[in-house]
């Protein structure tokens, strides 16, 4: 089997993948690392390189992290690229993000608030079964606050205009944190929600495996 490496969410680890049928190849996730301080979402690209071993290899990433994803794949060859209910450039990323960036306003905000608004976050994500919920909630619980405050000051001032060779971006219809409105998606999941990775994880799974085969 081949080897397939998967970036998580923002903060998220391999949880967000434990529905989806890998069945197909090897997968191998993605560590984050507490970012330096002031590091660019470049340098700390680089730093995530040494965690992978194969030449041209295939990524596949969720929301953050198929930023990151791209942000990788600007250093090395690599043989596909996907991602999933994410951002391909800074033109995908909502410009009301943007707008927030310019006057800093996310930084007025303490990270941990974020992680204690249960019902906001089952919303803005789309979940809605127990389990989907009690996942997420241990999620976020989970994250790093410094890890949490840098990423998403670097989402809000992602400048990337790169799309790498042969990326495929799989979207959900009703995504409310990166709206299908502003992305140029290749596939689109009518009603998926931002966490579609684990509400639709088999419908996705297999959207995975087709590429993979076609890579």
């Amino acid at each position: 089997m081949k080897n397939i490496y998967f970036f998580s969410g923002l903060g998220a680890d391999e949880r967000v993948f434990q529905y989806v049928d890998l069945s197909f190849c090897y997968p191998i996730f993605i560590k984050w690392n507490l970012p330096f301080e002031n590091e660019s979402i470049e340098d700390y690209a680089a730093r995530l390189l040494v965690q992978i071993k194969d030449e041209h290899p295939i990524l596949v990433g969720v929301s953050f992290g198929g930023m990151m994803a791209v942000e990788v794949a600007k250093l090395i060859q690599t043989e596909k690229v996907i991602l999933i209910s994410s951002a391909k450039t800074k033109h995908e990323i909502p410009n009301y993000y943007q707008w927030i960036g310019k006057v800093n306003a996310h930084k007025l905000l303490p990270t941990s608030i974020l992680q204690y608004f249960n019902s906001i976050n089952n919303y803005i994500f789309g979940v809605q079964a127990k389990e989907e919920k009690l996942l997420l909630k241990e999620i976020i619980k989970d994250t790093n606050p410094a890890f949490l405050k840098w990423a998403i000051d670097k989402i809000i001032h992602w400048q990337n205009e790169f799309i790498p060779k042969n990326l495929i971006h799989i979207h959900g219809s009703n995504d409310k944190i990166l709206p299908v409105k502003f992305t140029n998606y290749d596939i689109l999941v009518e009603n998926g929600g931002h966490f579609m990775i684990v509400q639709d994880s088999l419908k996705i799974g297999k959207l995975i495996k087709v590429n993979f085969i076609n890579s």
